[in-house]
């Protein structure tokens, strides 16, 4: 056991960590020097390769030396925190990553506090030394304040600091010194990460912290063996989280080279692997060798603050694209995501074929319906609502956030206005060069869609953070979108002579020749109230030659929303319809007469 070490990467979005983990497995000789890798190899799935983040935690081990570094590698996005919280209990060190430049951001708060609160081992890695405008030594300065704000004890106050270039693969302990490698890294790792804790108990215990599946052993539970040791073929027992005790036989036993998962026949205390034998296992759950033992504890995930709900597609166009509409197969689809992902919630509704998830944020959510979307499944969304709790005394609570913001100093007075408007509250704004920073203290409602009108104002030059601070007395309404839409009378195919009318009084959201049915959104109006509009209305044909005969017709690009932008942008009578081949926006109630009726 001396020679093994357990670490989770941890870090703020977009500072590097991926390409860190990258490095480590090409230069401990992980991959063979003819083989041809990816860029961020460990960012597997499709959605991680195009947003350019990690969305799942994912494990990968290492040889260097005569040690076996086994490493996680965990999201930097503030919705995906349930990942990082799990992981905590795998682990005896995490490499803190920090940007040279920005420094310490929302997520590194966050993910620092869950490895203090864990007590495992920090060691701080001051990334991207070599851009341009790159603080390392202001930076590690505020690293430091960041610990002792999160009431460090000594000993974590004691961090080993690493100095990095990720993208070209060396690190250094002085920023003075030349390196070609990664070997300094490597060697903090082995010296100051501690071998893995073992329980004193002769028997095997196992907390379930992670789940993988194979299409021919099904549910692999993933974790760190506590104490004891287990073999292919042991009969061991799932206490699960209600208390009910199931046994099996262990079918096949994993363990990590690089990335790939091989098969091993003995596996001892220490030891990161993955089991399987059991149908039903989920996360924080304990296996062990009797059904007299005490479950292990489960580190305790912070709660959801919103919620949404997923329904059966219901529009005139349902079951053009989708394999899977039924609400049997959106429930079980659902439920089966429950079961990775601890920090979702998936309630049953009063109103047929309508489910209510609960999440950390509404791109958590996003991610969930864009992967349903291209596994074929059609569904709708509703609007993000922040879940509220009753105090002691019945007041009203709402969620509250810690958001930071980083823009141009152009923009500053216009964003401030934004976020007074969400009812924030500014507790700290710093210039630094041309960009200033804001913090501030804003209700969760106020954060949907202030990302989108961020990116508009800065012209995709802001960006902002923001975490679960606590639940505080409602602040009061906050105003809605400020524009209604255009909404279509009429089925149809729109056309360009119907759509050049329309796009006089708004933004269209549509181009000419798609489908279109009676109570779908076509476009925004420019003024508050919604407008119905018809683009599919033809030019009439008669035999008089008017004026602008032969000018050719010239519509503006329509704007083309991604799924996270679409269910910010909607209001709470609408949703959006999501399908393997379409995304509309759409009125709850279709129908005009009977829109008017409801809200009367």
């Amino acid at each position: 056991m001396s020679k093994i070490r357990n670490i989770a990467i941890i870090a703020h979005v977009d500072h590097g960590k991926t390409t860190l983990v990258d490095q480590l497995l090409r230069q401990s000789g992980t991959f063979r020097s003819n083989q041809q890798i990816e860029e961020r190899v460990m960012d597997s799935m499709d959605l991680e390769r195009e947003k350019g983040i990690t969305i799942r935690a994912k494990n990968a081990a290492v040889q260097w030396k005569d040690y076996r570094i086994n490493i996680v590698d965990t999201p930097g996005h503030a919705d995906f925190g349930g990942e990082v919280e799990r992981i905590m209990k795998m682990v005896d060190g995490v490499l803190l990553v920090v940007d040279a430049h920005d420094g310490p951001q929302a997520q590194t708060r966050f993910v620092l506090r869950k490895a203090l609160e864990n007590k495992v081992k920090p060691i701080v890695v001051i990334n991207k030394i070599d851009r341009e405008n790159a603080r390392p030594h202001q930076v590690v300065d505020m690293v430091f304040d960041l610990f002792v704000e999160l009431k460090a004890t000594d000993d974590q106050l004691d961090f080993p600091i690493v100095y990095a270039s990720a993208k070209n693969g060396f690190a250094v302990r002085e920023l003075q010194e030349h390196n070609e490698d990664m070997t300094p890294l490597f060697d903090v790792i082995v010296r100051d990460v501690p071998a893995p804790k073992i329980s004193t108990e002769p028997f095997f215990q196992m907390l379930v912290s992670n789940l993988d599946y194979s299409d021919y052993l099904g549910r692999i539970a993933l974790g760190r063996i506590v104490s004891g040791s287990v073999s292919v073929g042991d009969s061991i027992v799932c206490i699960h989280r209600n208390g009910h005790a199931e046994r099996a036989a262990i079918t096949a036993l994993f363990t990590y080279e690089g990335l790939e998962q091989v098969q091993i026949k003995q596996a001892n205390a220490g030891d990161i692997v993955g089991i399987t034998g059991f149908e039903d296992v989920y996360i924080g759950e304990t296996l062990t060798d009797s059904e007299e033992r005490a479950p292990l504890q489960f580190v305790d995930i912070d709660p959801p603050t919103i919620r949404m709900q997923i329904l059966v597609n219901d529009s005139p166009f349902a079951g053009r694209d989708g394999k899977f509409v039924t609400a049997r197969h959106i429930r079980e689809r659902l439920v089966r995501e429950t079961r990775g992902n601890v920090s979702l919630q998936v309630r049953d509704t009063e109103t047929a074929g309508a489910f209510e998830i609960s999440a950390r944020g509404e791109m958590q959510i996003a991610i969930l319906v864009e992967q349903m979307r291209r596994e074929g499944y059609e569904v709708m969304v509703s609007r993000p609502e922040v879940i509220f709790h009753r105090g002691e005394d019945g007041e009203l609570l709402e969620p509250l956030e810690n958001l930071y913001v980083d823009l141009p100093d152009d923009n500053l007075g216009q964003i401030l206005q934004s976020v007074a408007n969400r009812k924030g509250e500014v507790v700290a704004i710093n210039h630094h060069a041309s960009r200033v920073s804001i913090e501030a203290i804003i209700p969760t409602r106020g954060l949907i869609g202030f990302e989108t009108d961020l990116v508009n104002a800065t012209r995709g030059e802001g960006f902002m953070s923001h975490l679960f601070r606590e639940y505080a007395p409602f602040k009061g309404e906050i105003g809605g979108r400020g524009r209604g839409v255009m909404v279509s009378m009429e089925p149809g195919v729109s056309t360009a002579y119907a759509l050049n009318n329309i796009q006089e009084r708004g933004r269209l959201f549509i181009g000419p020749q798609e489908d279109i049915y009676e109570g779908m959104i076509v476009g925004e109006n420019a003024r508050p109230e919604d407008l119905p509009v018809n683009p599919c209305k033809q030019k009439h044909l008669t035999n008089m030659r008017s004026q602008g005969e032969g000018k050719g017709i010239q519509l503006e690009a329509p704007l083309r929303m991604t799924l996270e932008r679409a269910i910010e942008y909607i209001e709470l009578d609408e949703y959006v319809e999501a399908t393997p081949k379409s995304l509309r926006l759409r009125k709850r109630i279709l129908d005009a007469i009977a829109r008017k009726r409801a809200a009367a």
